[in-house]
């Protein structure tokens, strides 16, 4: 479980084929500190480490992980938001996140507003259920408070706050519209939504 802080920007250094992508990420973590095996969230996938070196992670990206995340994400150079698994008595400073991508978005629009940015992401109308104004969703990783939501015929559309803090620590700091993200519903409007349909089954 994550919280949807970020506590470091990594960068992809190396991604070699060895049946599963093997992507190999610089940190500013204390590596001695993290075990093999650990869970670590990078942009929004929780992943495995399954090697590491001093100032380097490294994790194995199944196909499925691939085929479900935001196209170019496992690109040598490419920057990750990174968090380190929640531990029992951390902080929940964000909000429960289990790292699992339920969808990719799109940023269609970033507009400064006063000393923050105004984001716009599209995401496919399936999600529109569990995107609500004053709720928790996660982008990239990051847990965040959606402002607004426009419903249309083929997809959802959100705003986000994004303020210099966020940008200033995460992958956040040169957002673009057409950008590609990961995007994980909140768990608990998850179990919500299924509920609500059970018992509209009954």
């Amino acid at each position: 479980m994550f919280t949807g802080i970020v506590t470091d920007v990594g960068r992809i250094e190396a991604v070699e084929t060895q049946g599963d992508l093997r992507v190999i990420v610089s940190t500013a973590y204390d590596t001695a500190a993290i075990d093999l095996g650990a869970s670590v969230m990078c942009s929004g996938v929780c992943l495995t480490v399954v090697d590491k070196a001093p100032g380097r992670l490294s994790f194995d990206v199944s196909a499925e992980s691939v085929s479900r995340t935001a196209d170019g994400m496992w690109t040598e150079g490419r920057a990750l938001n990174l968090e380190r698994a929640l531990r029992l008595g951390d902080e929940l400073g964000g909000h429960i996140v289990t790292g699992h991508v339920d969808a990719v978005g799109t940023v269609a629009a970033v507009v400064p507003e006063g000393g923050s940015l105004r984001v716009t992401i599209q995401a496919p109308r399936d999600l529109a259920p569990y995107v609500a104004a004053k709720g928790s969703i996660t982008v990239d990783g990051i847990s965040l408070t959606v402002n607004s939501v426009e419903d249309t015929a083929d997809a959802v559309r959100f705003g986000l706050n994004i303020i210099p803090h966020t940008a200033e620590v995460t992958t956040f700091a040169d957002l673009k519209p057409g950008r590609a993200v990961n995007l994980e519903i909140d768990v608990l409007a998850r179990y919500l939504q299924r509920m609500e349909q059970a018992r509209a089954a009954t």
